[in-house]
């Protein structure tokens, strides 16, 4: 099982981070092991004084595949979830001031935490979600999908040019602005509408 993120994929978020639109889906990997074991808290990690949260939608591949036209794309997911992209930020600065990889950064244990369940996207259009993301009960994110720069079906075809999709695999499709830090203690939850599929505790 692969865990595909997909970075700048909201302009405004691009913007924040001062990083120029990309001309096609940009992609990095996560390692199973970032997954959290569901209703377990989530604990900061020692390695990293700067931690971010990073709320997205995330798409469950329900379909072996390689070379996806986007035409055909739909066919091989039908839920949607939300999770969360932790990115260690002052080890990513370091790394890309280095011009060095940045898994360190992303890929570490347990850094993608997901809701409890998903939602089946019958009757519903992947490309109009509305999502959000609440810290300590305020609200930090809110995206819709409609502004994704490249749209679910576009980066199924782009990302499988290069790898086969099998089922399993989970696509995390890009954050909106907003992003920001965490510290223990603080409790994150994330919607998708107006239901809650996510509570984590930072410890």
């Amino acid at each position: 099982m692969k865990i595909i993120c997909i970075g700048r994929n909201f302009a405004n978020h691009a913007k924040e981070m001062n990083s120029p639109l990309p001309e096609v889906p940009m992609f990095f990997m996560k390692p199973d092991t970032a997954i959290l074991p569901k209703k377990n808290p989530f604990y900061y990690p020692n390695f990293t004084e700067d931690l971010h949260f990073e709320c997205e939608l995330v798409i469950k591949i329900n379909k072996l595949g390689k070379n996806i036209a986007e035409k055909y794309a739909h066919e091989y997911y039908d839920h949607v979830g939300i999770g969360i992209d932790f990115t260690a930020r002052d080890l990513q600065r370091k790394c890309k001031e280095k011009g060095h990889p940045w898994e360190i950064a992303k890929g570490f244990e347990h850094s993608a935490p997901m809701g409890e369940k998903w939602i089946p996207l019958e009757g519903k259009n992947i490309q109009d979600l509305d999502f959000k993301l609440e810290k300590n009960g305020e609200t930090v994110q809110i995206g819709n999908s409609k502004d994704m720069i490249f749209t679910v079906d576009q980066i199924i075809a782009y990302v499988s040019q290069f790898m086969t999709l099998k089922i399993g695999d989970l696509i995390f499709t890009g954050t909106p602005e907003g992003v920001g830090p965490v510290q223990i203690g603080d409790v994150l939850e994330g919607y998708i509408g107006d239901e809650k599929l996510m509570k984590l505790k930072i410890k």
